[in-house]
Formats: C-alpha cells, structure tokens, sequence
C-alpha cells in the first residue's frame, strides 16, 4: 500500500523549471530519503506534497488526498518540519507545544498526554518553561519533530532536519526516525548527510528538477556503478587528482577527505602499475585498495554524468 504517490509533478517559477514532471511512489512505513545538490528541487517538491505550494502541471495523492483538489486534508494529516525547526525562539518549550497542539486541535487529556510524550522525547520533562532559544541544537530538533508529529500524521515530511547540528544529535535524531518508521508512520526526508541515507528503506536522487536514480542503498551501489572503485592515500591529493583525470584507464576521480576515489575501466593496468605511474610523477603512495562503492560515489558519478 502506497502513503504517496506522485504523478507528473512539476512546479515553474516564471520560465524556470524547479520540478520538471516527476512520478514516484512510497509505501506506507517507509524512510524514503530524497537526494540532491541545492537548488536540485527538493524542498520544491515537498513544499508541493505538502500543500504549500500549488504545482504548476501534475497532482499526487500524500495520504489517499489530493495536493490540488484537496489540499487542507492533505495539510490536516502529515508532519512537517523544515530545516529551521519551525519553533518559535521567543516562547518556552511549552508554549510552543501548546500552540503546535492547538494547532492540529488537540484539547484537553490528549494534549496533555500528547505534551509529556513530546517532553520526554526531547528530553525536556522538567524544563517546560525554559525559553525555546536558548536550547542546544540537538534538543531543539527533537523538540521540532515532536511538535511536528503531536497530532500523530501518518506521513512525516522532514526538510534538511539534520542541517548545522553534531554527528552525535545527528545520529539521536535518526533514532527517533527509525522508532516512528517502525511504528508505521511514512517518512520522506532529504538530507546532504549521504551517511545518513544509509537509513532509508528508499531513495531518489533529484538533479535540476528531473529524478535521475531510484533505488534502495544496495541497489544504487549496485546498479549505477558497474566499474571498479579504488581508495587511493597519498601525500598530494590535489595533484594526484589531476594526473589521474588525464590516465587512459580512469573514468572519474573524487576526493573523499584526504584519500581520493578513483574509478577504473577495463583498461586498468593494475596497482602496481598504478602506484608507478604516480610515482613516476612525484607522487607517493601509501596504499591503494579496492572499496565498496559509497553512496557518495554513487551521487558524484550520476551527477557528474547527468551535467555533462
């Protein structure tokens, strides 16, 4: 059973093509991450599927409505938090929640009840008069989510949630994901945090407004990679980049850190051979080793070959 499917969306800004006449689905339950670079179409498109902004062409039903003919029962039953939290900074915790209740018409014992979940899933029970910004990054975002999903949507869609706060909040944050997935809640999230679309059931990957990949993590490193990955460590990154752009038997080159991804064709000569080469040209190699494509990989080598 799918909790939204999307048909022939597409959203124009004047001549500008923000969303160009995309169509998936997503199944009740699922963590489906949503990939891109800016201003590849993302927040575009959620904004559509949650009723903020009317598309241009196409329709998608998010929860059995429909964004253009039913657009307050599509807002009535999803979350929806973006990357700013959506909290207001100058009430307390509580007030905050209280308005956020409200807001979805909870009244009496259920917000009550509802207002001691949210508190202790953000570790605020105790701290409800606390002014809201004055709290931690990693502690707001959980507050945000509560508040987002008070009302308990079927369907949750989180915009950048993770963006400017620690890997450690970071990863207590997806925790809380992965309990609402499992729960059956439907949860569309994009992310620049590759790492963390290691935890999507599903994922798409959005360039320029068009749906370039589709696929859950094995799939992508699977499908849309098929020559081999080498990690290369060396003592000059930068140039041994651009020596390997310029080798026969190279396809791509990326810096991850201070190692390099190389991808190799069937013209690969071998490590030893490849140690050479650079060796010949000033540069030295502490290792070079075959890898698993990450998902990184995968995202520079389609984005890469979509541009071109």
């Amino acid at each position: 059973m799918n909790s939204i499917e999307v048909n022939s969306l597409t959203k124009k800004f004047g001549k500008f093509t923000a969303v160009d006449n995309i169509s998936f689905q997503i199944k009740k339950g699922e963590i489906f991450g949503f990939l891109g670079a800016n201003g590849a179409g993302k927040s575009t498109t959620i904004r559509m599927l949650s009723a903020i902004l009317e598309p241009t062409s196409g329709d998608a039903y998010v929860g059995g409505y429909s964004i253009v003919k039913e657009p307050d029962k599509v807002k009535q039953n999803i979350g929806y938090m973006s990357q700013r939290f959506s909290l207001y900074n100058d009430l307390t915790v509580e007030e905050n929640i209280n308005f956020y209740g409200g807001v979805y018409g909870l009244m009496g014992e259920e917000l009550a009840n509802r207002k001691a979940w949210v508190l202790k899933t953000a570790n605020l029970t105790g701290r409800e008069k606390t002014l809201t910004g004055d709290l931690p990054g990693g502690i707001k975002q959980r507050l945000a989510l509560g508040t987002a999903v008070i009302h308990r949507p079927a369907i949750v869609f989180l915009d950048e949630p993770t963006s400017g706060v620690d890997p450690i909040s970071r990863r207590t944050f997806w925790d809380l994901i992965i309990e609402l997935s499992s729960e059956g809640t439907t949860i569309l999230v994009t992310t620049h945090y590759l790492e963390e679309a290691e935890f999507c059931n599903d994922i798409i990957l959005i360039n320029a407004g068009k749906l370039i990949a589709q696929g859950n993590p094995k799939q992508l490193k699977t499908n849309y990679i098929k020559n081999e990955i080498y990690e290369i460590a060396c003592n000059n990154a930068v140039d041994a980049m651009d020596i390997l752009l310029n080798l026969n038997y190279v396809d791509d080159v990326s810096l991850f850190g201070n190692n390099l991804h190389i991808m190799v064709n069937n013209k690969f000569p071998g490590k030893n051979e490849a140690v050479l080469s650079l060796d010949e040209r000033g540069i030295k190699i502490k290792s070079i080793d075959k890898i698993v494509p990450t998902l990184e990989d995968v995202f520079i080598h389609l984005l890469e070959k979509d541009n071109k």
